[in-house]
């Protein structure tokens, strides 16, 4: 025993001496807290010779925080972190628990430098006395130190050697004390270690662990509130009021004896406070877009700005990627920015209504929709009818986006809105609007050309060449057509004629320069169904690209960051919008013109909102899925509708893009625009080679027959819906026709009067 205690004596006289000599570089505060240090005197020695050269010049001071999102108003949008932390200014610290921290946790903080000697030199005795760890010597600018490296750590690798008990970890965190000793004030210190500290229950810094544990800021704590946190720093778990309070009870009353043995506190003042209860009143702080009352468009932020950090970085596998990903990831979430997004309350709240009252929040079906700014690629909106969350019945799927922002990599498909595409390459290529082709029920049509100068070789014919057979939404959809009719009623047989007149290739390019691609970012496939919209796609491009058309031919990519800001203030570098100008004016003047008539005597009659607007409908290969887009001058939307288990192998039968998406986009557009000026359209001025119209003959209230007849022998041919109206108009009698006025050799459809409680609708049965 005597041989023992000589040996530890010996020890600890051989590390004074040692400390005498190099406490100047501060080598031997490695040695405090580490037990067995008897050998290890040596190895701090040889340590020491590099000490001075150490790098810590990539250490940030700035500890993790919240980023916060808001949107075009200024209002919070979002807000994400790893850790909840909220960095205050010493200023707006109660000066109470500036006290309370310094007395328990470095009392003579004002009078050091990096290494408290007195205390070093105490903690070192009493642990090589005692053979281990039994005070600890560290400064708070030691333990800043220490919670710097812990914070710069992205690994677990790096976690822990920023934690383990090695003398190169004690010596890295005293070599960064000093030079934080020489760069900063005390104030500045004690500010910075009250940012980062960890005060358990998932607080990180004081203005946190004051909300988290007494929903007050941390500039209105009481003395017996800031003992309480102050206390809490050396064991955040076993010293967590929550859960454990009587053990957070007795540290506490620790911290007041301390505060009032340095005369902080009376003795008075200290007997009062140790009578206190907890009294705790939590706040649970939630962040990320569950938290958010617009979680999609959340989502579409977040990850833009996932993809902005990671820059243009071309990662050389799967591995890198993700790598990349958890790195940008994690600078969103720890870097405290202020991103300021797209996002208008007004069309965020008429969307979320329309869709939510269209469609039930828990079913299968599910109702998504965009909303985009024309001439400046701003989305305003993004909302779907399910809840955003991970149990039963919600989905943090991002269903209105593509992969890149959230969204499935199935998309869905555009249906017959796809068909514009088309519609601007033959007016591009100077089509007379009255190009007329036959257009019956059904049809084959061969020889569409190749596009394997510009995409994939064909597979088996499908890209690009072969023949294509095509059929109509009814049998009964059969005639000659022009681009104004054709494009109305949505005739599937028309469209794939007027494609081989423009070409699969061409066509494709035009829908390529309105920005779309598929959902996984891959290119828009050119096969001759492309023209019905079978490429799986997003609606937040769909609505970007109808807002081109809006913007007269001027297309803008969709964006949703208008601007992003660092902690120190600096702006984020954001990509600049990508506007250009993809058509001539007068092309999309005109293609307005004609998607007017969609709303006014096409399957998309009867979704007026008031105010001059253009739309097309949609509805997809076997029912899988029914859209619906359309604009105004000053706003565009697109909204789809389908069965979330799989729009092919759960089809929405009997539902067509004037069925619910339409109604779903009128009464948002009807809500977003009330109150802003009604615009009008430009009208083109160039000649297309419109129709050469005459008036419809008036054939209200007669017997089906009979007004077919009547048409015919005007020139025009015939089709009837197969789906009743209603109308005033006896049962079995013509409602109306459309349209009211045609080009003889056209066709014009007869609306069946189902009476006033017949029918589905007013609109026709297809797209």
């Amino acid at each position: 025993m005597l041989s023992s205690a000589k040996n530890r004596e010996s020890t600890a006289l051989k590390l004074l001496k040692l400390l005498a000599a190099s406490v100047a570089a501060g080598v031997l505060v490695a040695l405090v807290v580490l037990p067995g240090v008897g050998g290890s005197a040596i190895t701090a020695r040889d340590a020491a010779d590099g000490f001075m050269d150490m790098d810590v010049a990539e250490i940030t001071r700035t500890p993790a925080e919240k980023t916060v999102v808001y949107d075009a108003k200024g209002k919070v949008l979002a807000t994400f972190f790893d850790e909840y932390r909220e960095n205050v200014p010493l200023e707006q610290v109660a000066d109470v628990v500036k006290k309370a921290i310094v007395a328990i946790e470095d009392a003579r903080f004002y009078e050091h430098g990096a290494l408290d000697l007195k205390g070093t030199i105490r903690a070192l005795t009493r642990n090589a006395t005692n053979g281990g760890t039994v005070e600890g010597g560290s400064t708070l600018t030691q333990q800043l130190a220490k919670n710097m490296l812990v914070n710069n750590t992205d690994t677990e690798e790096g976690y822990k050697e920023a934690t383990e008990a090695t003398i190169n970890r004690k010596l890295r965190e005293l070599r960064l004390a000093l030079q934080l000793e020489q760069t900063m004030t005390k104030d500045e210190i004690l500010r910075d270690y009250l940012n980062i500290a960890y005060f358990g229950a998932g607080a990180y810094g004081i203005q946190a662990a004051s909300k988290r544990y007494f929903n007050i800021p941390a500039s209105k704590l009481s003395l017996a509130q800031a003992a309480t946190l102050a206390g809490i720093t050396k064991n955040p778990f076993a010293l967590d009021p929550t859960l454990h309070p009587e053990a957070a009870l007795e540290r506490r009353d620790t911290v007041l004896a301390r505060m009032q043995d340095l005369g902080h506190i009376t003795p008075e003042e200290a007997a009062q406070a140790r009578k206190q209860p907890l009294k705790l009143k939590e706040f649970h702080p939630k962040g990320g877009c569950e938290a958010s009352q617009s979680p999609y468009f959340c989502s579409y932020v977040y990850y833009e700005m996932i993809n902005i950090f990671m820059g243009d970085a071309k990662p050389k596998d799967d591995k890198e990627k993700q790598e990349l990903k958890e790195a940008a990831r994690k600078k969103l979430l720890r870097g405290g920015y202020k991103i300021y997004t797209t996002l208008d309350p007004k069309v965020q709240k008429a969307a979320d209504q329309a869709v939510r009252y269209a469609t039930e929040p828990t079913g299968w079906r599910v109702n998504v929709e965009a909303v985009v700014q024309p001439g400046t690629g701003k989305v305003l909106a993004i909302a779907n009818s399910k809840k955003y969350g991970s149990d039963k019945g919600e989905t943090t799927i991002n269903l209105a986006a593509d992969e890149a922002h959230g969204g499935s990599v199935y998309g869905v498909d555009a249906g017959s809105t796809f068909k514009v595409f088309t519609l601007m390459e033959a007016l591009d290529q100077g089509l007379p609007i009255r190009t007329a082709f036959s257009s019956p029920a059904k049809t084959t049509i061969h020889g569409f050309q190749d596009c394997a100068y510009a995409y994939p070789p064909a597979v088996n014919g499908r890209l690009g060449g072969g023949s294509w057979t095509v059929g109509n939404a009814s049998d009964s959809e059969a005639g000659s057509f022009n681009m104004k009719t054709g494009t109305w009623h949505s005739v599937n047989t028309y469209y794939a004629a007027l494609e081989k007149e423009v070409g699969v290739c061409e066509a494709t390019e035009m829908a390529t320069k309105f920005g779309m691609v598929r959902t996984n970012g891959q290119p828009i496939q050119p096969i001759p169904s492309q023209v019905l919209g079978v490429n799986p796609i997003d609606m937040v491009h769909l609505a970007a690209a109808y807002a081109g058309i809006a913007a007269r031919g001027k297309y803008c990519a969709p964006n949703v960051v208008t601007n992003a800001v660092g902690p120190d203030g600096k702006k984020i570098d954001i990509p600049a919008p990508k506007c250009e100008q993809v058509i001539d004016q007068q092309v999309a003047d005109a293609t307005t013109m004609i998607l007017q008539g969609v709303i006014s005597q096409g399957t998309a009659r009867g979704l007026a909102i008031g105010r001059p607007a253009a739309a097309k409908t949609g509805t997809c290969e076997n029912y899988s899925c029914a859209v619906f887009a359309g604009y105004t001058p000053n706003l565009a939307a697109a909204t789809a509708y389908w069965d979330f288990r799989g729009g092919h192998a759960h089809p929405v039968t009997g539902i067509y893009g004037a069925t619910i998406p339409g109604p779903v986009w009128q009464r948002t557009m009807t809500a977003a625009l009330a109150g802003e000026p009604v615009l009008s359209f430009k009208a083109p001025v160039r000649d297309f080679g419109d129709v050469k119209e005459v008036p419809v003959p008036d054939v209200k209230g007669k017997p089906v027959e009979e007004a077919q007849a009547i048409l015919r022998e005007a020139g025009f041919n015939v089709r009837v819906s197969p789906r009743p109206v209603r109308s005033g108009e006896r049962r079995g009698t013509v409602a109306r026709v459309s349209p009211s006025k045609a080009e003889p050799g056209t066709t014009v459809t007869i609306y069946v009067s189902g009476g006033r409680r017949g029918g589905g609708g007013d609109g026709d049965e297809h797209d």
